[in-house]
């Protein structure tokens, strides 16, 4: 009988995710400049308020982050902005855990094609679950709609996950 499901990838090591972020923190200073100014994203607290009013003045809906546009330099540099900020905050790691294809490999990182929940990196504690983390794009989708699922207003601001309180709240963790 032939075994056709995929090893287990190292959430920390999948090969893409080795790559990734060493290339948004090489293109940084591009999109920090083409953000408005390294001066206004220096890792600051504050920093994360001026992305929020960017994101919210560059996207009419999470639709819109949703389309093609979440490969963008933008994008992928605020998703990795607010990644990096977490993990200097609360000591998390890059993590990538995609769920396995049918055909058994993984989807690559943001699969052009889709837009399935866990093709994205996410930031979680070192000794946490494979699927336990915080997903930058999903943040920034949550960001900017005006209520949940149960109907309930959602005002979320990327200061917030600064705040350990955030960390804790159940619904902020999942997809």
């Amino acid at each position: 009988m032939t075994d056709h499901t995929t090893p287990a990838i190292d959430a920390t090591q999948h090969p893409e995710l080795l790559v990734w972020p060493a290339e948004r923190q090489s293109a940084f200073p591009h999109w920090a400049d083409q953000a408005g100014g390294a001066d206004r994203f220096d890792f600051a607290p504050g920093s994360l308020g001026t992305l929020d009013d960017l994101i919210r003045g560059t996207f009419d809906s999470s639709e819109d982050i949703d389309s093609q546009r979440r490969r963008d330099d933008f994008v992928q540099g605020t998703v990795w902005y607010v990644g990096e900020m977490m993990c200097r905050k609360h000591g998390m790691v890059w993590r990538y855990t995609p769920e396995p294809l049918d055909d058994g490999p993984h989807p690559p990182l943001f699969d052009p094609t889709d837009t399935p929940a866990l093709d994205t990196p996410c930031v979680a504690f070192p000794d946490s679950e494979p699927y336990d983390g915080f997903y930058p794009l999903n943040i920034l989708r949550r960001m900017l709609i005006d209520e949940g699922e149960t109907g309930m207003p959602v005002d979320e601001r990327l200061v917030d996950v600064l705040d350990p309180a955030y960390l804790t709240d159940e619904d902020d963790d999942e997809e």
